[in-house]
């Protein structure tokens, strides 16, 4: 017959279940066969607690949180590559869902502002930190709910629950001293630091902590012995009897000859226990009723002790990070990012050092350098006119123009050195598409389509970006529809970008402004992708390609003229 000594509490471990025993007389048990498994029972839900404060969101402010976050992707996300943007900054946080956060914007500048103050604040690194601390507390605390769940013994779920709680406790506990400590300055970690102190003042939270805590002392004081014959088991109190180990090394301690070999091992740690480690866990709360029927008093109780806005907090508190964890290798390689200035009553828009966000962390690790660009449009322009030569970054500046104004909309430090951006209303792209081959309709019915869809829709507060539309048709043509779209664009005061091979569009009035894709001057087929404002020459890059290749009339002229063919020369020109 084997006796052993053992303590219940232990987090993991297929030897001791989460379990405790007190006052009782001894209980045995066969515990060598299989025994039925329990249904494993949900995880806790995560129900509000009640209000308390004016604290709803450190997304949006009290009065601008939305009823419904959008459920699907903007429309223009893919052709501003804002997709690889947003599975980017998500990577690795999909317990979260943070898509549909980035999928809706901020309605008003004072809601932006009130996203700008959150970020300023997280640049305390002591707040960062802080806050990093906090989202890993509750990371904690949800795998320990799910565990919870996954498991089938009664009291070993239940033990699961409890440390869930008292995780719970101590990240609310010690996120409320960590702002209280800081004192963090932006309206949202000053209302949720208003927010947490109540709470964790209210009566249901010192409860919920004086509960644990005293349920973890309990756990934690039971002791109990294990009587082992055969394929029998009995579990005691634990006597504090004899150390027979003790005895036994003592009397042999005379013939030791050197460093013995020691024969002790780890039982393994693993979650789920055995059927014989479950049954004892029953016998052991048969010695201990009182203690165990807290256990379950407790796990009932409080079943809702997730309160809702802790975990709103946890949740949204993400946008904030995944962006700062995106950009920050951006940061590193010198790439500028800045609070943009967004208004909602003028379309005088400029950015500096500005670039495409999904580009560059594309080349960020390459021998390519991401291009800055920079744009401005004084009264009464509106519409920037993009031409210049195939592959010269003409797109990617359409590109860099729409995501700049997106993701100012959603209170993001966008790329750029600085930027005065306008707050739309919509945002609608057409960009130029492969023909579906399984559309009946033609590539020009299917762009005209479209883009009677957006001049349904756009209004004077809206943006616009068109890349190499109607390009499947003639040159006449083109420049009709052209001209016929970006003439109804500019009458309804849309801001808009367009890039064409048109360069006709580039002067259709005051509100036009021409953008050019510029070459290496010393090398017209180098492209430089720096678009500049300048008026729209495409003339100027065919000479400069036949001026490179020596196919310029004096050029041809000077080689023909030396064989006698004066004549001929003369007539071709």
């Amino acid at each position: 017959m084997a006796q052993t000594e053992d303590r219940v509490p232990r987090l993991h471990g297929s030897r001791h279940g989460r379990a405790g025993a007190s006052e009782g007389p001894g209980a045995s048990g066969r515990a060598a066969g299989p025994s039925p498994r329990r249904q494993p029972s949900s995880p806790p839900a995560l129900p509000a607690t009640g209000p308390r404060s004016r604290f709803r969101s450190i997304l949006f402010p009290a009065d601008a949180v939305p009823v419904h976050l959008e459920s699907e992707e903007p429309a223009s996300f893919a052709d501003l590559n804002l997709d690889q943007v947003v599975a980017r900054v998500t990577f690795g946080r999909d317990d979260y869902e943070l898509q549909p956060l980035f999928w809706t914007p901020l309605e008003s500048v004072p809601a932006i502002g009130y996203r700008h103050g959150v970020f300023r604040d997280l640049e305390d690194p002591g707040l960062l930190e802080g806050m990093r601390q906090f989202t890993e507390g509750m990371r904690m605390v949800r795998a320990q709910l799910r565990q919870a769940g996954k498991l089938h013994y009664r009291y070993q779920k239940r033990r699961w629950f409890l440390d869930a709680v008292a995780g719970y406790c101590a990240t609310v506990s010690r996120l409320r001293d960590e702002l209280e400590r800081l004192r963090p300055r932006s309206s949202g970690f000053v209302d949720l630091r208003d927010d947490l102190d109540s709470y964790v003042r209210s009566d249901g939270f010192t409860t919920l902590l004086a509960d644990t805590r005293r349920l973890l002392d309990e756990l934690g004081t039971i002791r109990y012995s294990l009587h082992i014959r055969d394929n029998r088991i009995r579990v005691d109190r634990f006597d504090s009897g004899v150390d027979y180990g003790a005895e036994v090394a003592g009397t042999f301690r005379r013939f030791e000859q050197g460093a013995a070999k020691t024969y002790t091992f780890q039982f393994p740690n693993q979650a789920e226990m055995n059927h014989v480690e479950a049954a004892i866990l029953d016998l052991v709360a048969r010695l201990n009723p009182e203690t165990f029927a807290f256990l379950d008093r407790f796990a009932d109780e409080h079943r809702d002790f997730l309160d809702a806005t802790v975990g709103r907090f946890d949740r949204e508190l993400q946008v904030y990070l995944s962006w700062l964890d995106y950009v920050a290798p951006l940061q590193h390689a010198g790439l500028p990012f800045c609070y943009p200035e967004v208004i909602d009553s003028s379309k005088e828009v400029s950015g500096h050092d500005v670039f495409d966000l999904a580009l560059a962390t594309k080349l960020i690790g390459s021998d390519q350098r991401v291009v800055l660009n920079d744009f401005a449009l004084h009264r009464p322009e509106r519409v920037i006119v993009v031409t210049g030569p195939n592959q010269g970054g003409k797109t990617t500046f359409a590109r860099l123009f729409g995501q700049v104004h997106y993701l100012a909309r959603l209170g993001l430090p966008v790329p750029g050195s600085q930027a005065r951006l306008f707050l739309f209303d919509g945002l609608f792209t057409h960009f130029e598409r492969e023909e579906d081959l399984g559309n009946l309709s033609g590539k020009l019915e299917d762009d005209l389509v479209r883009i009677h869809a957006t001049l349904e829709q756009a209004t004077a507060d809206s943006l616009v970006i068109m890349n190499e539309s109607f390009s499947s048709t003639t040159v006449q043509d083109s420049l009709l529809l052209s001209r016929e779209i970006l003439g109804r664009l500019i009458e309804r005061g849309a801001l808009c970008v367009s890039v064409t091979f048109l360069d006709e569009l580039a002067s259709l009035g005051p509100e036009t402004v021409s953008m050019v894709s510029t070459v290496d001057p010393a090398d017209p087929a180098v492209r430089t992708f720096r678009v500049v404002r300048k008026p729209a020459d495409g003339l100027a890059y065919a000479l400069a390609i036949a001026q490179k290749h020596g196919l310029t009339y004096d050029r041809i002229r000077g080689r023909i003229a030396p064989h006698g063919h004066e004549g001929y020369g003369t007539a071709a020109r």
